[in-house]
């Protein structure tokens, strides 16, 4: 085992490793809790069933679709990267393409499915890296930022204190709620634990606002901690279903639209994440990753298990910089959080107590380590600065994920050619002008 994972070579131990592995699980275990929430709009009152996916078998497919692709992430290409649906493309999902579009959860599992082939197809052509290539930087910061703000915009309403006002169409809540002043408190604890470097800091921030909201008596206790695995099968192979059954929902420009969302989206999350997290660890070689290709291949394949199991994009989680900071350096981290995402399965009926006002805070937070790349912008440049201002603000204006892609990748090619710059504009984005001008004449 230390043969395989090198550990003489990189410098590590079993100890480190382990310790590596269980602060990375405990940095993203909110995954756990959000997703489930996220995936079946808890936040949205008055909804059809329907519309609302199986919390219990999201819950176990998060945790599975987490474990296995962080098995095959370590196994594979022997990073210590681990995996999980990943933050803002959920909300994606869930908010942009079955509330707001009104494609059915099954079909947007589909689309995921569909998103994680191609991403398969183009890891083993080689082709993944020349199309993270040909879009610009500005705009790769800018998708990451606005999804940043568009995840903190859900995080506020969640917590209440971002409510409907119909004379300015949003305002300030009632902050004397009780459930919103247990948000405040839960942002509070957490923006501490956060500043302070503690590891995990988002999870533990979420299990005391659990605590407070249950000894104040606005949670109600929980049954049990430990119970049988809730069943898979509402969700399981539900990603089949509208290809045997309604084809005709697949093959239309929205569902083009989702699916290059997805892949958009999830090209540059992983790409980033990898770059960062190996540089962190001091792994990349002559400014190149090595083993990149199986990273991705990795990351392609969690995509597609998690969708045929039943939750939204999987994909490599930069919270893997803390493992890494606390001595991770080799697969057998990633190993490690597998093994406790596993294990984690059992503990569903703990699920009962992580309410709105409880993941509020891991949103908001989330949202704040986001939209850090806003500074690598350049906006002294405005043929740069409009289309990436428009991508950022247009996401939790429209509270489209998608729309504010579309608005930012049809202003950048357009404002670069004004500005005489028409050799600096790549092919692809000429394409992609097309396709999302498409989408608005699509949505009229």
């Amino acid at each position: 085992m230390r043969n395989f994972f090198q550990f003489e070579q990189l410098g590590t131990n079993y100890k480190r490793e382990i310790i590596g592995g269980l602060t990375t699980f405990l940095s993203m275990a909110y995954i756990l809790v959000v997703n489930p929430l996220t995936l079946t709009l808890q936040s949205v009152p008055d909804l059809p069933d329907s519309m609302r996916m199986d919390a219990g078998a999201v819950f176990v497919a998060t945790a599975l679709a987490a474990a296995i692709g962080s098995l095959i992430m370590g196994l594979l290409a022997k990073y210590p990267i681990a995996l999980a649906p990943g933050m803002g493309l959920n909300a994606f999902f869930a908010y942009t393409v079955v509330l707001t579009m009104g494609v059915s959860w099954q079909s947007a599992l589909t689309g995921v499915l569909i998103s994680g082939l191609i991403f398969i197809a183009l890891t083993l052509t080689g082709l993944r890296e020349k199309i993270i290539n040909s879009i610009p930087a500005e705009l790769k910061f800018a998708v990451g930022a606005g999804i940043g703000l568009f995840i903190t915009f859900v995080g506020f309403q969640n917590a209440g204190i971002i409510v409907n006002n119909d004379a300015v169409l949003v305002g300030v809540g009632d902050l004397t709620h009780g459930n919103t002043l247990l948000a405040i408190f839960g942002i509070v604890v957490t923006v501490i634990l956060m500043t302070k470097g503690v590891k995990g800091g988002i999870f533990i921030g979420m299990v005391a606002t659990a605590i407070v909201g249950m000894v104040a008596g606005l949670i109600d206790t929980p049954k049990g901690i430990v119970d049988a695995a809730p069943s898979l099968a509402p969700t399981f192979g539900a990603a089949l279903d509208p290809l045997f059954n309604d084809a005709g929902s697949i093959f239309t420009i929205q569902m083009l639209v989702v699916v290059l969302t997805f892949l958009f989206v999830d090209f540059f999350d992983t790409a980033g994440t990898l770059v960062a997290v190996a540089n962190q660890a001091g792994l990349m070689k002559n400014n190149k990753l090595p083993r990149a290709g199986k990273a991705l291949f990795a990351d392609s394949c969690a995509t597609v298990v998690g969708a045929i199991l039943g939750t939204s994009t999987t994909t490599s989680y930069i919270e893997s910089s803390a493992g890494v900071a606390a001595g991770a350096r080799t697969g057998f981290a990633s190993v490690v959080t597998g093994i406790l995402f596993l294990l984690s399965i059992f503990f569903f009926p703990l699920l009962a107590v992580i309410t709105a006002p409880v993941t509020a805070p891991a949103l908001i937070i989330v949202g704040v380590l986001m939209v850090s790349s806003l500074g690598e912008i350049d906006w002294k440049k405005f043929e740069i600065a409009v289309p990436a201002f428009l991508t950022i603000v247009a996401m939790p204006l429209t509270y489209s994920i998608a729309t504010g892609i579309a608005i930012g990748f049809i202003f950048y090619p357009i404002t670069m050619m004004i500005k005489g710059r028409r050799k600096e504009i790549h092919p692809i984005m000429y394409g992609l002008f097309v396709i999302f001008v498409l989408y608005f004449i699509f949505i009229a």
